[in-house]
């Protein structure tokens, strides 16, 4: 699902938990991260129940949903790690020249 998408799912979420609960979240922090977002719709779901507003487990299921439609990232390295091995480059000795046959005797 593409990232305007679940930012729009979120922005409404956002609305809906602000009108019915005064909870303020973080639509952007929302759409990016999946912990929270999962926290937030175990929210919504549990508001829906107490307050007796089914929209906001409708939304909520939509933003679970959209979750689960978007494939895990790529585990990343740590920036660390690569500016190690950046710097671990640049210092290496460099490579000697090869070795060029060499005329043995003098010049005539």
């Amino acid at each position: 699902m593409p990232d305007s998408d679940k930012l729009a799912i979120a922005a409404h979420l956002h609305v809906l938990l602000r009108r019915k609960t005064g909870r303020v979240t973080d639509t952007e922090w929302m759409a990016a991260n999946a912990d929270y977002a999962q926290e937030i719709v175990r929210f919504a779901r549990l508001r829906a129940v107490e307050n007796n507003a089914p929209e906001l487990a409708e939304w909520a299921d939509r933003l679970d949903h959209a979750l689960q439609a978007t494939p895990p990232a790529a585990p990343r390295r740590p920036l660390l790690d690569v500016a190690t091995q950046a710097v671990r480059q640049r210092m290496a000795p460099p490579e000697p020249p090869p070795e060029v046959p060499r005329y043995v005797g003098g010049i005539r």
